[in-house]
């Protein structure tokens, strides 16, 4: 199994791994190191290594080579920037040494005008040369950054004509880094000489579907699954770089027909995929749905939630926000509810809590004097999800129309709906459809503060209205991961069949309860 992350974070792998180990399966899943070494440890019965990446490919040519048009006096891209600044300090620190040193002999009557002088001029001279050395630096700073940047006209020109000339292979020059992963992956996938690949995402398609074609040269009959977690195209674009999004969409064009499988998170994305790869089977849909066993069955200990560690007292109102903090996530628009909602208190339960941009959010908060109703809280481990939100009155999905926005029912909605919170949804299509078919929740505006809130109101003034919606038979059963599972170990057994060995339930049972009590690598997702 391979991913391009550190695993830590990741429910849907996380899950997918031990679900394929509980059901007999010998998996080794492969992830990024967050640093230079190797790291292993085990995630149920599936065992997990962290691989070191080098991000070298990355790095352009013109990177390497001095500025003279947008830094014609800065220093050039090798060091002596660096070295010439710290020369400086140096010259800086001796000299404040004799000017002590100085200042004792002038007590002493024994400092000499000629030495007076001499330092003084000495240091005006170190002042100019270090203002001059700053100045070479900032220039070749700012060169740096804009050479980094490439979403000029010659960039979309260079990205136009490889596109022509090598069609869906122009990621090899479009976005060479690409290659890192296969570098970091490929020998190890070779020495594993797994039976199946299940590539995660768009990066590792091609690292997946290069290591499946190498062992059937070798004549072993090696199957491939495509898990896309998203469809590429339609998320948020990086708008310095006008070669990143054409050259990660052929990479994933390129080797989407080598999948013997595809799997997808959702039947709007897997329509998708099928149109544009042109699949002939559309894509099974696993949805990344929490665990019927929340964490006080697989503990049997009462965990602290939500509402304890914001130390809200049961009869005010708590909003939660569970996942990724980013702009286009639409926490902004919750934060400038805030003062139009007097008595509620609202928590984001984020990756990056003392990330910049949750800084900005609690900033201005402090300007709307709401700071005190806003706590920001870690993600817990991912199955403690549930039970940690169960505590609060509202969840709420705030975020802003991208096209991968508007055909999933992503992980928090699925989360919130098993913590039997009403939901507070923007009108992305999938997400609204379901919510106005369950009665599960409210649905305003995206981006729209005033109408944001008025569904808050509506739900804090009948809640239990709301939450009748998870009474309907069978509705929070099929969106278990446990139902996941079985799409995926059936999906498996048809690319295998006869294998693995089949484990007893009640032992598989037995063993997700011991091994989940004592996971500590988990989190939260979206």
């Amino acid at each position: 199994m391979l991913v391009d992350n550190a695993v830590n974070g990741d429910s849907r792998v996380q899950k997918i791994a031990r679900s394929a180990a509980d059901a007999g399966w010998h998996v080794t899943l492969l992830g990024r190191s967050p640093d230079r070494h190797s790291h292993e440890w085990m995630l149920g019965a599936a065992q997990v290594r962290l691989l070191p990446l080098a991000s070298l490919l990355g790095t352009r040519r013109h990177q390497f080579r001095r500025a003279w048009l947008r830094g014609p006096l800065g220093y050039p891209p090798n060091g002596v920037g660096e070295v010439r600044t710290q020369q400086m300090k140096g010259w800086q620190a001796d000299l404040a040494a004799r000017r002590a040193e100085l200042k004792l002999e002038m007590l002493a009557g024994t400092a000499s005008f000629l030495d007076r002088k001499r330092l003084g001029a000495e240091t005006r001279l170190s002042n100019t040369a270090q203002r001059w050395v700053q100045f070479r630096r900032k220039q070749a700073s700012r060169a740096e950054k804009a050479r980094k940047r490439l979403d000029g006209p010659w960039d979309r020109f260079y990205t136009w004509f490889w596109a022509k000339v090598m069609g869906d292979r122009a990621w090899r020059r479009l976005e060479p880094a690409l290659w890192d992963w296969e570098l970091a992956f490929g020998k190890t996938i070779d020495k594993l000489k797994p039976d199946l690949i299940h590539a995660h995402d768009f990066r590792m398609i091609g690292v997946g579907a290069r290591a499946a074609l190498r062992a059937r040269g070798a004549g072993r009959d090696v199957k491939l699954i495509w898990d896309a977690h998203e469809f590429l195209p339609g998320i948020r674009p990086r708008r310095d770089d006008e070669r990143w999004m054409p050259a990660h969409v052929a990479h994933e064009r390129e080797y989407a027909r080598y999948a013997d499988a595809v799997i997808t998170v959702s039947s709007g994305l897997a329509d998708l995929l099928q149109e544009t790869h042109r699949l002939p089977e559309i894509p099974s849909v696993i949805l990344n749905a929490p665990s019927k066993l929340d964490s006080r069955t697989q503990t049997g200990v009462s965990l602290p939630n939500v509402r304890d560690l914001c130390a809200v007292d049961p009869a005010t109102p708590l909003l939660v926000y569970s996942g990724a903090a980013a702009p286009q996530r639409g926490l902004a628009t919750i934060v400038e509810a805030l003062p139009q909602l007097p008595t509620a208190h609202a928590a984001f339960i984020v990756n990056a809590p003392d990330g910049s941009y949750l800084r900005g959010l609690v900033k201005r908060a402090a300007e709307l004097g709401v700071q005190d109703r806003l706590h920001v809280l870690p993600y817990v481990e991912h199955w403690q999800v549930v039970s940690f939100l169960s505590a609060a009155d509202v969840g709420i999905i705030p975020i802003h129309h991208w096209p991968n926005h508007e055909i999933a029912l992503i992980t928090k909605f699925f989360e919130y709906s098993h913590a039997r919170l009403p939901i507070v949804v923007s009108d992305m299509r999938t997400m609204s459809e379901m919510v106005r078919h369950t009665g599960q929740g409210e649905i305003f505006k995206a981006e729209d503060v005033q109408d944001l809130v008025r569904a808050v109101a509506a739900v804090l003034a009948d809640p239990q209205r709301y939450r009748a919606a998870y009474e309907t038979p069978g509705l929070l059963d099929s969106w278990t991961w446990e139902a996941q599972a079985e799409i995926l170990d059936g999906l498996y057994t048809k690319l295998l069949p006869g294998r693995p060995p089949r484990r007893n339930p009640e032992e598989v049972s037995v063993a997700q309860r011991e091994l989940v009590a004592s996971e500590r690598t988990g989190g939260a997702l979206e």
